[in-house]
């Protein structure tokens, strides 16, 4: 099963990040709007395993996706499994409330996506505007055994030569729920 490797950053100024992109020779491959609609499990607690299951909708296409629990807290590192829904996720959130499913939170986003590839591993760099939530920098890659070590490596490398240091470990559910809560 691949796995997503993953660090995120609070950033102030994210014009500041896309000129450090341009300089490194990143490919852009992007804007598009994102609204992705978390849910929760009938039977366990999301929060306490660490799993999530949202559907994600683009003005293009939508699909389903399921993050298995973290298995490292500092590259943030799960099984991912996604899968395309087509244009729309409504029949597919519909089928989910029928199985017991709960909607949870809808986060809203604007996200950049930049193509780098960081000594020998491909990594995806995405600068979102988060409803609500702020600015931030995403730095990417999949990956299965034996090469997650060397993609961690690759996605820490690269936050430092970008001058990322706000490592923000939570999610943007996360996060947008204790914003409605504060």
């Amino acid at each position: 099963m691949p796995l997503e490797i993953e660090q995120k950053f609070r950033v102030e100024n994210l014009e500041a990040v896309r000129g450090a992109l341009a300089g490194i020779g990143a490919q852009p491959l992007g804007v598009q709007s994102q609204s992705d609609q978390y849910f929760a499990h009938p039977g366990r607690d999301f929060r306490q395993t660490g799993e999530a299951l949202r559907i994600r909708s683009t003005d293009k296409a939508a699909c389903i996706t399921y993050k298995g629990p973290k298995l490292d807290q500092v590259v943030k590192t799960r099984p991912e499994i996604e899968l395309p829904l087509g244009e729309s996720g409504a029949e597919f959130a519909e089928l989910l409330a029928k199985l017991g499913f709960k909607p949870v939170a809808v986060v809203q986003k604007q996200r950049e996506r930049f193509a780098v590839t960081s000594g020998k591993y491909p990594l995806e760099v995405a600068l979102d505007s988060v409803d609500w939530v702020g600015q931030f920098v995403e730095i990417e890659a999949i990956a299965q055994e034996p090469s997650v070590n060397l993609a961690k490596a690759e996605v820490v490398k690269l936050a430092k030569k970008l001058g990322l240091t706000n490592l923000e470990p939570r999610s943007y559910l996360r996060m947008l729920l204790e914003s409605k809560d504060s």
